[in-house]
């Protein structure tokens, strides 16, 4: 829109569709006493005339700004502390979150504007060109928290250093004696799966230990791929002493599956996760894992959307906090090795 262009008023739509203003502004404030067809009609024109709230147009501050957060698949312990961290930064900046499983609804990011939100935050969400279109046309600032695919220019987006965690719980392994070390990992085109597998390659080519093909296998994030996953390296005639998992929920089915083959963890096999739920803290044993700081980044991820709402230049699209390898009884050296000293 050109900066002299007239901006679509509610009497424009309210001509267009036969109703009153009374009637246009029920719909764009979600209000429910509008009859279906009218409210269908009245948004489809909404949405041809790109109809911005006043909300929207920055023209005063709002007290209560109101951020929905939306994510894919189940409620899992990686997604609740993440929320946990946004929920908190909420709070401390007078904030409202609404929490969402990510749409596929015509017209989704309009229908937000109207319910009033100020920005969009994705937990483990994944937006097409789509989307993106969706949100760019609705005004709706977005912060994808740990990325899947490569950010687009387009949003902002929060994660955690992943090569450096990959380098460090490997060279952790590494350090212990281990030389047959796997890496069972999540989706093979995930960014933070990929940064995760470059750490785990890098440690082993810097301590001169080759990696066999089968050592490295992609799945999902899952209980279920660290089961299936663990089964076939120690299927394998030389299997592994060590895996390194791309994350806590794989790591748990790892060592169930070891586990079921009378193997123990870590007199048999060390494990390594990554993530630090309290999944990890709960495990059996307690899991040594690379700490994502899923809190925090929550809390980044709201700051930010906060400042995109408020028309506030942020100058980088993408912000990384640290991890850090957390040591504690799922891995010990292999039997017939002694942990090297220095």
């Amino acid at each position: 829109m050109r900066p002299d262009a007239r901006r679509t008023t509610l009497a424009d739509i309210a001509r267009a569709a036969g109703v009153s203003v009374a009637t246009v502004s029920k719909v764009v404030n979600g209000r429910g006493d509008v009859a279906p067809q009218t409210r269908t009609r009245v948004q489809e024109l909404l949405h041809q005339h790109h109809y911005l709230a006043p909300v929207f147009r920055h023209t005063e501050a709002v007290e209560s700004p109101t951020i929905e957060v939306q994510f894919r698949g189940g409620l899992k312990s990686y997604v609740a502390e993440t929320l946990e961290g946004i929920i908190d930064s909420a709070s401390e900046s007078g904030a409202s979150v609404v929490i969402s499983k990510a749409s596929g609804a015509p017209h989704w990011a309009r229908d937000l504007v109207s319910a009033g939100r100020r920005a969009v935050i994705a937990v483990t969400s994944v937006y097409t060109t789509a989307h993106l279109n969706e949100l760019a046309r609705s005004g709706l600032p977005l912060v994808v928290l740990d990325p899947l695919h490569l950010p687009d220019s387009r949003i902002h987006s929060v994660g955690a250093t992943n090569f450096a965690g990959g380098l460090a719980a490997t060279r952790h392994l590494l350090s212990l004696g281990h030389r047959r070390v796997a890496y069972l990992g999540g989706p093979a085109m995930a960014v933070c799966n990929q940064a995760r597998l470059h750490g785990y390659r890098a440690a082993m080519e810097a301590g001169g230990v080759p990696v066999p093909d089968a050592y490295t296998r992609p799945g999902e994030f899952t209980y279920e791929t660290g089961l299936l996953g663990a089964a076939a390296l120690l299927d394998l005639d030389e299997s592994p002493t060590a895996v390194f998992a791309g994350n806590d929920e794989i790591a748990v089915g790892v060592v169930e599956a070891a586990r079921a083959r009378g193997l123990r963890v870590p007199e048999d096999l060390s494990v390594v996760g990554f993530d630090d739920t309290s999944l990890a803290r709960m495990a059996s044993p307690p899991l040594t894992t690379v700490r994502q700081p899923l809190r925090e980044m929550g809390g980044a991820a709201l700051r930010t959307a906060l400042r995109l709402a408020n028309g506030e230049r942020v100058d980088s699209h993408h912000i990384e906090l640290a991890t850090e390898l957390v040591v504690r009884a799922s891995t010990a050296p292999p039997r017939t090795v002694s942990p090297e000293r220095g």
